[in-house]
């Protein structure tokens, strides 16, 4: 059988704990056959460490001269929509890291652009592929929670601003912790709600702790140039009177280092998600039912997996680019909300 041949844009972190090793463990299917970055010499580097047998500057040249089968899309956020349309354009799946963009004009661009060239478009909603949300969406489809009519979405740190990367810098990230890591967490309600009709969207945005200098448990960051919110709360309506409530932080005052869940409340049934736990009665008691899965699961591998498999033709995308732009919608009527001081009506 012919090897797909891979691509990667981008040659960070990202790129070289996640997407090269993880599809270079499926050897025997695809073969990573270029890399690209705008430091050519960390290309360079990165295409050294992994033998893969070309490096490039320029990802149109990697591209033209790769023809790869798959990209992954391993960028800051400014630039998502226009090197996954590059290479959407040019024939290849693109599994780009999330969020999808910053605007939602990019996202419904990226989105358009793969159905006109009939390829796969996917996002890196990695916690998508875990076994608790596999486990609750059968549960759900089921009928088991009956009507969810709210949900709670959090991901805050105590003290968790990145000190490295672009993560503090708006203009190329088009935010902080909301559209960085609590996407994540409204990423999963929206799945396991099954994307409701928006109703509004309210929220406020805070700068309290990332302009100052201060104690960081993940790196030392710059405050004077520290440019998006440090945290975020906001309130999502759907038009079935369902709703979201949302907290996510960068740097908060608070007694644990992280917290990270998403809690589901449905009319027969209530749920958490980290760890899996469901909420109900039985008879004339209540009953708590825990749900023990492997908290060793790799994540990024799955994700990766779930995309290699569906451009082989192996199964359906979890995570599809359709989802992608209502996500990227949510993102940006919650960041509206929070800089004009107003509702969204969506």
């Amino acid at each position: 059988m012919k090897k797909l041949k891979v691509a990667i844009i981008g040659a960070g972190q990202i790129a070289q704990v996640s997407h090269i090793p993880n599809y270079q463990s499926f050897h025997e299917e695809i073969e990573i056959m270029g890399i690209s970055d705008t430091n050519l010499q960390t290309a360079k580097k990165v295409a050294e460490q992994f033998s893969i047998p070309m490096y490039f500057h320029n990802h149109i040249d990697m591209l033209e001269k790769v023809k790869p089968d798959l990209v992954s899309v391993c960028v800051p956020n400014r630039f998502h929509c226009q090197i996954t349309c590059d290479a959407l354009e040019r024939g290849c799946n693109v599994l780009c890291e999330k969020p999808p963009a910053i605007t939602v004009e990019e996202a419904e661009k990226m989105n358009a652009a793969a159905k006109e060239h009939h390829v796969l478009l996917s996002f890196g909603f990695h916690f998508r592929h875990s076994s608790e949300v596999a486990f609750l969406k059968d549960k759900i489809m089921n009928g088991d929670f009956g009507d969810i009519y709210s949900a709670r979405v959090q991901w805050n740190r105590r003290r968790g601003i990145p000190g490295w990367g672009n993560f503090t810098n708006k203009e190329m990230q088009g935010g902080g912790p909301l559209i960085d890591i609590g996407v994540h967490m409204l990423d999963l309600a929206a799945y396991l709600m099954d994307y409701p009709d928006m109703d509004y969207v309210c929220a406020t945005a805070h700068e309290k702790i990332g302009k100052r200098k201060g104690v960081g448990l993940m790196g030392d960051w710059n405050p004077d140039k520290f440019s998006v919110e440090d945290s975020l709360f906001g309130y999502i309506k759907f038009k079935n009177a369902a709703s979201i409530n949302l907290e996510t932080s960068f740097a908060l005052n608070m007694k644990e280092k992280d917290i990270r869940n998403v809690q589901l409340f449905g009319d027969k049934l209530g749920a958490t998600v980290f760890p899996l736990e469901t909420f109900g009665e039985d008879g004339n008691q209540l009953t708590n039912i825990s749900y023990p899965f492997p908290v060793t699961e790799d994540l990024h591998y799955k994700s990766i997996a779930n995309f290699v498999n569906a451009c082989l033709g192996k199964e359906s995308l979890i995570v599809t680019s359709e989802q992608a732009v209502y996500i990227q919608r949510l993102i940006c009527a919650l960041y509206e909300s929070a800089e004009t001081g107003k509702p969204v009506i969506m």
